[in-house]
């Protein structure tokens, strides 16, 4: 049986990923609602698009602010919306550890590359596009993967490939694989919303996968 999920959405940039996805949603095209959406940066753009859609919105900077004390506050503004389920869309800060916790299992990030490749300190945006011309890589596309204490190193629940093809620029890359994000990423809402994953999800052994290894790179803004 589909059930809408309901998302906290946590932002730092343009917005776009949130904006698609607020307007399928509300479009009855994606099992999902957003709840809040929750920025680091109270000048992200994110915020306004958010504002016009008449979506809840907060903001809670995380530079000089306590580690513990912005996990406690998000938390406990994100659980007052009702949210079930994270989505990191844009999200520039390095979430505290205690707020991970709190949240494993309910919390996924969208990155704009196949991980593991180009994932890593400073591979976010338009960056991680032009590592992958650098490289001559012929494919690229989406990752959406469980947040964990690894960061960007959770276990992959989806991945949506595209060519890249000659002539390609990072900013033809960058439309190219938003497209590829939103595919992993709705795809990964249906199945929680059809109960084919549970929330907070557990591998197949049981075990919520809270600290495997895996590549470190920023929640870059892959929107």
């Amino acid at each position: 049986m589909t059930r809408l999920i309901a998302l906290g959405v946590l932002v730092s940039g343009e917005g776009t990923t949130l904006d698609a996805l607020a307007e399928q949603a509300a479009g009855g095209h994606v099992p999902a609602r957003v709840a809040m959406v929750l920025s680091d940066r109270p000048s992200a753009p994110a915020l306004e698009k958010a504002r016009r859609r008449g979506l809840v919105t907060a903001v809670l900077p995380l530079r000089r602010t306590p580690a513990d004390e912005w996990a406690t506050q998000a938390t406990r503004l994100l659980s007052n919306a009702g949210v079930e389920l994270i989505l990191l869309a844009g999200f520039l800060s390095i979430l505290p550890p205690s707020f991970v916790k709190s949240w494993e299992g309910r919390a996924i990030n969208l990155h704009p590359s196949l991980l593991p490749r180009h994932g890593g300190k400073g591979f976010y945006g338009d960056r991680v596009h032009a590592a992958v011309l650098a490289a001559g890589d012929a494919e690229t596309g989406a990752t959406v993967h469980l947040v964990t204490d690894a960061v960007d190193g959770g276990p992959i629940l989806a991945q949506q490939r595209i060519p890249v093809e000659p002539g390609d620029t990072t900013e033809r890359l960058r439309l190219r694989v938003r497209d590829a994000e939103r595919v992993a990423l709705y795809s990964v809402l249906t199945r929680f919303a059809e109960g084919e994953w549970p929330l907070p999800y557990r591998d197949p052994s049981g075990r919520t996968p809270s600290r495997r290894s895996g590549p470190e790179s920023p929640s870059g803004p892959s929107a």
